[in-house]
């Protein structure tokens, strides 16, 4: 496993996902992330830190830059639940829990990194289905913290390390009827 290479393909792909789907400083970013997945073990089985901080690396620096929230999902025992900064919580009006996520027991690697590394991380239960955008990186489902309707995008990339990627972006829900114009920027 090439390290420097997952960091390049997480900065990657999540350049090219705010790229394609238009995203820009204020909007939500969700994250779910098997580091068992990414050196090719079953999701759950082989967590490691050390590969979460490498797709870390590669993916925070990107949204900081532009200016993008973060939103880290938990595995399934903290419910999927994520960790995000305490100003993004706040600017959402997400509702703090408590639990620090733990890389073996019940969080995951990659929540474990991020709430390391964060500013001022805080966890919360969900984040209402406000996600504009995202990567499911080896199977973590973040489906739910997408906002309604979600639009699969396709980038160049199909992998980072072993673990298949699924990314998202949203688009606003079409109404009307046969005579419905849509706006084609909004698509």
């Amino acid at each position: 496993m090439d390290q420097n290479e997952i960091t390049k393909q997480s900065a990657q792909a999540v350049t090219e996902i705010i790229e394609a789907a238009k995203l820009k400083a204020g909007d939500l970013f969700v994250i779910g992330c098997s580091s068992s997945e990414i050196i090719g073990s079953r999701i759950g089985t082989a967590t490691s830190t050390d590969v979460a901080k490498l797709v870390y690396d590669g993916i925070l620096p990107v949204l900081k830059e532009k200016g993008i929230h973060a939103a880290a999902q938990c595995c399934e025992h903290l419910n999927r639940a994520l960790v995000v900064e305490r100003q993004t919580m706040e600017r959402f009006g997400f509702e703090q829990v408590n639990a620090i996520p733990q890389p073996n027991h019940a969080g995951g690697a990659f929540a474990t990194v991020c709430y390391q590394n964060f500013d001022d991380p805080v966890l919360v239960e969900t984040v209402k289905g406000r996600g504009d955008a995202g990567i499911d990186i080896g199977g973590t489902m973040i489906g739910m913290h997408l906002k309604y309707v979600a639009v699969p995008l396709r980038i160049s990339l199909r992998k980072i390390g072993e673990a298949p990627i699924l990314c998202a972006r949203v688009r606003p829900k079409y109404v009307g009827g046969a005579r419905a114009v849509y706006d084609e920027n909004l698509m």
